[in-house]
């Protein structure tokens, strides 16, 4: 009984707007549905008003605040809504005079989901403990501290997440506010053409801004009625409309000679200001039918210019009568100027997604056939208006049961470089169907390229393949190397010579041709720079995002490693840190991903496998051969037999360059599980003169070669072939380690 009667002397917990209120602290809570904003009487006084007032209709609010603040809290709370996460600011209330009241400090916070008032917050004078004395008398003493405002901000936060619901909504009286006075009609309407402004700057449609036309709220005289006119071969049409009943939205055309005020306007492209019923009608009597069924009692029409050309109207009729006096024309004026150039923008933007939605069409997904490899494509626009860019791809069917795959990118993203590419995709496709080999085709492109336009530049890779035998001959101009994932998950770049980009040197370009072997379960990945650097990645972060996407595979399963490569830059997973997941579309993606299968019973392909040709020309690459030959060793639990195999096939290499005059063909292939796996590598050329164990003086450059495969590998041999020999060696990873140190 004791513990009953002790909970029954407990005093009921505070009321959270009590507790608010004794700190000076205002509530508010905007309503998006019926754009109003909500207030509690601590509010209501912080803005200059009587504590009765509870509910504030948006014309209103701009005449309290300083017309610069408006706009910036409700871009404020727009922002809040879109990010789902606070904010803060401070706004200047202004008095009847225009001077300054007080400043109010205001957090935005983001209401639950489904209440109608979207945005709540507090608002306190920005002098925190002279409104707490005021608004509470005995709330804080006068001796608080520097840290008082950080405690006021954090007690704002804790008190805003236990507010209770908004206060009752006083009756409506009609769709009219009372009259302003002139200094709060004046900044009222200073802040509507800025948050005008603003909003028609961000419509990137017609639709769009037709919707912020019909949303405008013009301080002191609202129109209830918009439609906006277009001119097009003499006729006038209706591009949109608002306000008018059910059905009006059927088809309207009128001749330009006709007599109606709109199309008068759009004749001698001066605005037309009806003042009521009867000057309408006895203006133009023809057409006073028209409009008679509104039940209108003003009329504005105002002239849409762009560029100096008048290319329509737009019309705002209203249910109150209006005098049209100079402020009011001067508003409907810039409001009208501000129309036609979003219009025109919208109508620019339209016109090039048009364009550019058919160029995307012509790059068809058709995926090839022909049996032994399978094709994955991707393309993803950026994230401005167009459609694509200046990335493509295309698969090309070519005679004897080959196929070509490009992939290339146009330097740009507009429209330009959309129609290049559209020129540069059919030019390439033409080359390959005339038969020309990889080198031919770049080369003959860039010419093409540079003709056309001697500004812009191109990156590409060429392949022309051969399924049956899962050779590849590839040629490239600048492009980011290919990707290649070996049936174990291991990702490696492979490094292709190439030349320059398309059209920078078309004089004289050369484009070696690399030729590779395909393995029977490996993928090649060919892509453009929106995968590997878009969201603010390099080269290298970017190559790390795709290996990890790609290694997990499974490959038997191309079309989702292509939707797992473009969630990697797209999808939630790719941004990082707080805040808003913000748009990572920086740059449109061309993806190409080209699998080998296997046809008719196979042996057990090795884990990993390089194949690569050192011509006599070209002794560089045997540089490239050594970091290739350290991509497929990067796991190899022996350091020095890493070291090991790049010496040996090195030295190998070497031998064939010098001592015969044919190229040098390097295959490197691994077997077994991770930690005792073997590595074989085999040097071939098409001499027929074998090597032979010399004794070379300390002083000698050349005849160490095969006594370095005696002490350096685990096996080795020499086999005759029907056209050459091959030299080979074998590399055990459980092994004892070879010692390059003695």
């Amino acid at each position: 009984m004791g513990l009953a009667e002790e909970h029954d002397s407990v005093a009921p917990p505070p009321r959270a707007g009590d507790v608010l209120a004794a700190v000076g602290m205002g509530v508010w809570r905007w309503n998006r549905v019926e754009d109003a904003l909500e207030v509690d009487p601590v509010c209501a006084r912080l803005l200059g008003l009587d504590g009765s007032v509870s509910r504030l209709r948006e014309r209103r609010l701009r005449s309290l605040l300083h017309a610069e603040d408006f706009v910036r809290l409700r871009s404020t709370a727009l922002l809040a809504v879109a990010e789902r996460r606070p904010f803060e600011l401070r706004v200047r209330v202004l008095t009847e005079q225009g001077r300054l009241l007080r400043v109010l400090h205001l957090q935005v916070a983001v209401a639950a989901s489904g209440d109608p008032c979207q945005v709540q917050g507090t608002a306190l004078d920005g002098h925190a403990p002279e409104a707490a004395a005021e608004a509470g008398g005995a709330g804080t003493g006068a001796g608080a501290g520097a840290g008082a405002g950080l405690a006021v901000e954090r007690q704002q936060i804790d008190a805003l997440n236990q507010v209770a619901g908004p206060p009752p909504a006083p009756v409506r009286h009609g769709p009219h506010s009372p009259a302003l006075p002139p200094r709060h009609l004046r900044r009222s309407r200073e802040a509507f053409l800025l948050d005008a402004g603003r909003a028609l700057a961000e419509a990137n449609t017609t639709s769009e801004v037709l919707r912020v036309v019909a949303s405008l709220s013009m301080p002191g005289f609202s129109p209830d009625g918009l439609a906006v006119f277009g001119a097009e071969g003499g006729m006038l049409t209706v591009v949109g409309q608002h306000g008018h009943r059910e059905g009006s939205e059927t088809p309207f055309t009128m001749p330009l000679e006709t007599d109606y005020p709109a199309a008068e306007v759009v004749r001698t492209g001066r605005a037309v200001y009806l003042s009521s019923p009867e000057e309408y009608q006895r203006r133009f009597p023809a057409t006073w039918p028209l409009a008679a069924g509104f039940g209108r009692q003003s009329w504005a029409f105002l002239p849409l210019v762009t560029a100096g050309r008048t290319t329509g109207a737009w019309l705002a009729s209203f249910r109150t009568p209006v005098r049209f006096y100079p402020d009011e024309r001067a508003v409907l004026s810039t409001v009208a100027r501000m129309l036609a150039h979003a219009l025109e923008r919208a109508h620019t933007n339209e016109s090039e997604r048009a364009l550019s939605r058919g160029l995307r069409r012509s790059m068809g997904t058709g995926t090839p056939t022909l049996p032994g490899i399978t094709v994955a494509t991707r393309y993803v626009p950026t994230g401005g208006g167009l459609m694509v860019g200046g990335d493509w791809y295309d698969i090309i069917d070519l005679p004897e049961g080959r196929m070509a795959l490009v992939i290339g990118d146009v330097q740009g993203h507009d429209v330009h470089a959309a129609g290049l590419m559209a020129q540069l995709r059919t030019a390439v496709h033409a080359y390959a169907a005339e038969g020309h080999r990889p080198d031919a085709v770049l080369a003959r492109t860039s010419r093409f390229l540079a003709a056309l336009d001697d500004d812009r530049f191109a990156t590409c890779i060429y392949i022309e393949a051969d399924p049956a035998r899962g050779t590849l001959q590839m040629a490239r101009a600048g492009h980011p190397h290919p990707v290649i994932r070996t049936p174990d998950g291991t990702c490696l770049i492979r490094h292709v010579e190439g030349g320059l980009p398309l059209g920078l040197m078309p004089e004289g370009e050369d484009y070696p041709v690399t030729t590779l072997e395909l393995q029977p379960g490996e993928v090649m990945l060919l892509c453009t720079d929106g995968l590997i650097e878009t969201g603010g990645h390099d080269m290298y972060s970017g190559w790390i995002r795709v290996r990890d996407t790609m290694s997990p595979g499974p490959a038997e399963d191309l079309e989702g490693m292509a939707d797992a490569l473009i969630q990697a830059v797209h999808g939630p997973g790719s941004h990082g840190g707080g805040g808003h997941l913000a748009d990572r579309r920086e740059d449109d993606i061309a993806l190409l991903l080209l699998r080998r299968d296997a046809v008719g019973p196979r042996p057990e392909p090795p884990g990993r496998r390089l194949v690569l040709t050192v011509a006599q020309d070209q002794p560089e690459r045997i540089a490239g051969a050594r970091q290739e030959l350290r991509s497929i060793m990067h796991d190899w639990a022996a350091p020095d037999q890493v070291d090991a195999a790049v010496l040996l096939a090195s030295e190998l290499l070497a031998n064939v360059l010098v001592h015969t005059e044919t190229e040098a063909v390097l295959v490197a292939g691994m077997s077994g599980p991770p930690g005792a796996r073997r590595l074989r590598i085999e040097v071939a050329d098409r001499s027929d003169e074998l090597a032979h164990r010399r004794s070379p003086g300390e002083m000698a450059s050349s005849g160490r070669g095969l006594i370095l495969l005696d002490l350096l590998s685990d096996r080795w041999g020499m086999q005759p072939r029907g056209e050459g020999k091959a030299v080979w060696f074998d590399l055990d990873e459980g092994a004892a380690e070879p010692a390059l140190g003695t």
